[in-house]
């Protein structure tokens, strides 16, 4: 796909709304309201890389409540005809037809592949990938199994709902402690897997969120590994402008 003049592509990730709670969680979906405002006024897609909401279960007929203006906002800007690409992250895998339905915007579970301006990209949120983190490995197993997710179903939303949000706001990536330092390419779990990735087809931007760290890393000739960072403390995306990648820092 070419990018028509002055149209550009944007990027973001790990926005864990709802966490730690509605409260402390406005604010934050204030300031990114206030970005995809001034995205759309450029944007030829925006990309979403998973964890937008810290948690996210769909029961038949009921989704947690909440995240009003984010999503009206997400389906004021579909509906203008600007396309809308959600990958799930690892806090909001249980996603399911909603914003399909509701909003036309595609939801993907896995990497995909795209072209823009004759660069090649791959996308994904980046959970459970690269060589470690085998306990997670086995847990997303359990969590995406559907009969575990056809069990949890039972239990009333009231219940099951405050239940996942207490453990999902338990969950380390919350804090980002973890995730203000730079581990070194040899460590760097996402770093690793795209370069295993590039043996076998290359690609010239390899996106992911999940880090929380926002970096840009050449992988290989004419190749970069970026994590966008996170909504929580860096506020940071991503935009291709038909020539070049950049990761930027949303000031409002």
């Amino acid at each position: 796909m070419q990018l028509p003049n002055n149209k550009k592509v944007y990027f973001a990730s790990d926005q864990h709304f709802g966490a730690p709670s509605p409260e402390l969680s406005f604010p934050r979906e204030q300031k990114f309201v206030a970005w995809l405002d001034e995205v759309k006024k450029d944007a030829e897609a925006i990309f979403l890389l998973g964890d937008l909401f810290d948690f996210w279960f769909e029961y038949k007929t009921v989704v947690p409540k909440g995240f009003v203006r984010i999503l009206g906002k997400l389906a004021e800007i579909r509906d203008s005809g600007i396309p809308i690409y959600f990958f799930v992250g690892n806090h909001d895998l249980w996603m399911d037809d909603y914003f399909q339905k509701e909003l036309n915007i595609p939801v993907f579970h896995d990497n995909q592949e795209y072209t823009f301006a004759d660069k090649t990209f791959l996308i994904g949120h980046g959970d459970g990938k690269g060589p470690d983190d085998l306990g997670y490995k086995r847990m997303k197993k359990v969590f995406t199994n559907p009969f575990f997710q056809w069990l949890f179903k039972w239990i009333h939303p009231d219940i099951g709902v405050r239940i996942a949000q207490y453990l999902s706001v338990k969950n380390k990536l919350i804090s980002g402690d973890d995730d203000v330092i730079f581990l070194g390419e040899d460590n760097e779990w996402l770093i690793l897997y795209s370069k295993r990735k590039l043996e076998t087809k290359h690609y010239n931007y390899l996106i992911f969120g999940h880090r929380h760290l926002p970096m840009k890393v050449t992988v290989a000739e004419n190749a970069e590994y970026v994590n966008l960072g996170d909504w929580i403390t860096y506020f940071t995306y991503g935009v291709f402008d038909g020539e070049n990648f950049e990761i930027k820092k949303f000031q409002n």
